[in-house]
This record gives C-alpha cells, structure tokens and sequence, in this order.
C-alpha cells in the first residue's frame, strides 16, 4: 500500500470514529422530504477537509455537504462524508465514509471506511483493491439467474423522469434476488467483495460512486453508464458487474419500456 493511501485510509478511519461518537445523538435535519443530514456528516466532512487541505493544499475537493459545486476536472478530491445517512439515523449499521482522488475524471485512489462493521475497503488505480489487506475480486457469476444484484432510489423518486421502480420490477424475476441496503459506496465494494454480482443505480452524484467504484473496478469489475459506455461518474447511472454481467444487466436496463417506467409524479397517479 503506497504512503498516500496509508493516509488515505487513516483520515477516512478518524472520520468513521467521529460519526461513532455521534450515534445515538442524533440531531436531524431535512434537504428534502427523504433528505437527511445529521451534525455525524458535517463533523465527519470537516475532519476530512481539513486533513486534505494540509496535506494537499493545492488540491480541489468536492464534497457533499460543503463543496457540491466543484465540477470533476484536474485533481479533485471526491467525498462522501457519511454515505447512508438514513441508516446512520435509524440504528441501522450499513453506512461509510467515501474518498476518492480522481484526476480528469479518473479515479486514483479510494477508500471506503464502514466505521460500524469496521470494514475498511481501499484501492489504487493498478495496484486491486483490498478489504483489511486482502485482496478483493468480484463474483464469477455469469447468469443473471444466479445472481444477487443490488440497487437504490432516489430520495426524490417521485420527482424523476425515471424513479428506478421498472428497472427493479424488470430484474426481480430474472435473478436470485434483489438488495437495497441504502449505501452506493458499500454496495459497490461488497460487489467487489462477491457479497453481490452486480450493482445498478441512476440519479447518483459523483461522491456516491466514486471511491466504491475503483474499489470495484480494481476487483475486476467493469463499471459503466447504462449504455455500456464510461459517462458514469457525472452521468447520474451506474452499472458494476463482471464482465459477463455487466452487459447482460445493461441490456435489461436499455429495453426498459419507458411507458412503463414511474416518473415525475406516479405517486400521485389514481
């Protein structure tokens, strides 16, 4: 492991023991009806700015709470402060610290920190990724029949052209099963891991998918737009698969009937 991810995984572990300390403290506040950010994810963000602003000082960060606007060209540093803010909420231990060094839209390094579980997930662009030290590589499962998939909704689902409900009812019958744990981050590394086969998901900002698809890519996963192509990191879709799954779920998803898929307001529909 080089020195930069050394540090790397140090500060994103010094975050997790900060969002540790505000357990069961829980002051809550709303961005949105299902939007939700707790004094966890500031505390969390600043210990991390903080960090990379002394030891990178020349460096862009884009960060969900404090730096949103930054766009993903030169070297920027991409973090999630508490990804899963919901489950961090409600008790429930599936959420993680993300960072991501990405320069001109390619990911370098990664680290994805579950403080609860105590799983540390990192990865170097050529070098695989690693779960505590040991090597991770994704499922060599090549039907979608044998296959757990993961995915996620937007918290403004009712509000999208695309709510992602028609995706989840096309795959449901097509494979072993279907996951929604509430974290991109983790979700992509426990792909890496071979927990799941594969992993969807649309109406994603960079700091929800950038560490956890290095983690993934560097495990032997291929990860793309739902086109097939690369526009995922800002392209707002993800598909992480092996290279067997990768297209086979990215088929299903490009012959999605979009007069069947809810968008913008199906809540209120009779």
């Amino acid at each position: 492991m080089s020195a930069e991810l050394v540090w790397l995984s140090s500060l994103a572990r010094r975050a997790g023991a900060v969002v540790l300390e505000h357990a069961g403290l829980v002051s809550v506040e709303k961005k949105g009806a299902r939007d939700l950010v707790t004094a966890a994810d500031r505390a969390s963000e600043q210990l991390i700015l903080a960090g990379i602003r002394e030891r990178y000082p020349h460096d862009h960060i884009l960060a969900e709470e404090s730096c949103p606007e930054t766009a993903v060209t030169g070297r920027v540093w991409i973090v999630d402060p508490l990804d899963g803010t919901t489950n961090f909420v409600h008790g429930i231990p599936h959420y993680a610290v993300s960072i991501a060094l990405v320069d001109n839209g390619e990911p370098l390094l990664a680290c994805v920190f579950s403080p609860k579980l105590g799983e540390c997930f990192t990865a170097e662009r050529g070098a695989g990724s690693f779960l505590e030290g040991q090597r991770l590589c994704v499922s060599d499962t090549s039907q979608l029949s044998e296959a757990v998939l993961c995915t996620g909704f937007h918290y403004r689902m009712e509000q999208k052209a695309d709510s992602n409900l028609q995706h989840f009812c096309d795959f449901a019958p097509l494979t072993r099963g279907l996951r929604r744990l509430g974290s991109a981050a983790l979700d992509l590394c426990y792909t890496a891991a071979g927990r799941y086969d594969g992993f969807w998901e649309l109406h994603l900002a960079p700091w929800d998918v950038a560490a956890g698809a290095l983690v993934a890519s560097e495990a032997g996963a291929v990860v793309t737009d739902f086109r097939g192509a690369g526009q995922w990191l800002a392209g707002g879709q993800i598909v992480a698969a092996n290279w067997t799954l990768n297209p086979a779920m990215c088929a299903v998803l490009q012959n999605a009937d979009p007069r069947r898929l809810p968008g913008k307001n199906f809540l209120a529909t009779p």
